[in-house]
């Protein structure tokens, strides 16, 4: 299976924000999203990544101001990413070696979508599943 059929079942909406934005602000569109992360867009440019584990990192336990912190100055910069044709083994094995839990998906430079580790796990379960039917199958016959 790869990244296109999954977004294909769950869909594209990529939800972003400028990176001139608070953490406070990113963390209202989160919430409103029910999101755990969010992409930071400048000019059709993905320039980082903002999650809710960067939020308690570097705001809460560091006793910063969420509504006085701008978004470029927490997010993650070092973004990794995936194509649509990537398989979802490799992107099982690049969340678990490098720890993250979601993946922008780019085409020629573009977002077109994001993954998260439950979506790719969802995936896996299901193709599971499948080979276990289909064995089922093969030895009641």
């Amino acid at each position: 299976m790869t990244v296109d059929q999954i977004l294909k079942a769950k869909g594209r909406n990529v939800y972003s924000i400028f990176s001139n934005l608070t953490v406070y602000d990113a963390l209202k569109v989160m919430g409103d999203k029910n999101i755990g992360a969010i992409l930071i867009i400048d000019n059709n440019v993905l320039k980082g990544i903002l999650s809710e584990r960067d939020y308690a990192r570097k705001i809460v336990l560091k006793d910063k101001s969420s509504k006085e912190t701008f978004v470029h100055e927490i997010m993650e910069s070092n973004v990794f990413t995936v194509k649509l044709s990537d398989n979802l083994d490799d992107c099982m094995q690049l969340m678990s070696e490098k720890r993250i839990r979601h993946l922008p998906v780019l085409e020629d430079g573009i977002v077109v979508g994001i993954i998260s580790i439950s979506d790719v796990v969802k995936a896996i379960i299901e193709i599971q599943k499948d080979t276990i039917q289909h064995l089922n199958s093969y030895i009641s016959q």
